[in-house]
């Protein structure tokens, strides 16, 4: 079973899995795009009204109790077709604690609490390099669309409809 617990962006724990997450994608990032520029989150986008930040509870590599994961959703202005849009971002897990469907699940209840928040739509920004992120927002219904920011890390925008408005 998959447990989170809400935390603020500069909570030690969320810092710590954050840090992990841009050094990733720094190592991973295609040279042939440049350097990847880190962007670290406005605890005040991640709060309640406004949006929610989450921690994955699972085990260390010792099998202790240990936060092995984070993502958040935050608003941002509405899409084209109208209604309240939030935007998934910072979603990580450990490398020893993927492939057992926690980066699925964490997807599952942040658009589950994007809707709550009343969002009518639910978009990221990613980077193709990202192959198996890819495939998991796909399976879980994003599709591609039009680029909503100028993110120079990106290079593919996906969104879901959340609602028929």
């Amino acid at each position: 079973m998959v447990t989170w617990r809400e935390a603020r962006t500069t909570d030690e724990a969320a810092v710590a899995l954050l840090d992990q997450y841009f050094s990733a994608r720094e190592h991973g990032f295609p040279p042939e795009q440049g350097e990847y520029r880190r962007a670290s989150p406005d605890p005040a986008q991640f709060a309640p009204p406004r949006g929610v930040f989450l921690l994955v509870e699972g085990e260390n590599l010792s099998g202790e109790p240990a936060d092995v994961g984070c993502g958040g959703i935050r608003r941002i202005e509405d899409g084209p077709r109208g209604g309240t849009r939030f935007e998934l971002k910072h979603l990580w897990v450990q490398p020893h604690a993927r492939r057992i469907g926690l980066g699925r699940a964490l997807v599952v209840e942040l658009e589950r609490r994007a809707r709550e928040l009343g969002a009518a739509e639910l978009v990221l920004d990613t980077n193709d390099s990202l192959a198996e992120a890819a495939a998991l927002y796909r399976a879980l219904g994003l599709t591609p669309i039009e680029p909503f920011n100028d993110n120079p890390n990106a290079t593919a925008w996906l969104g879901k409809r959340l609602t028929d408005s």
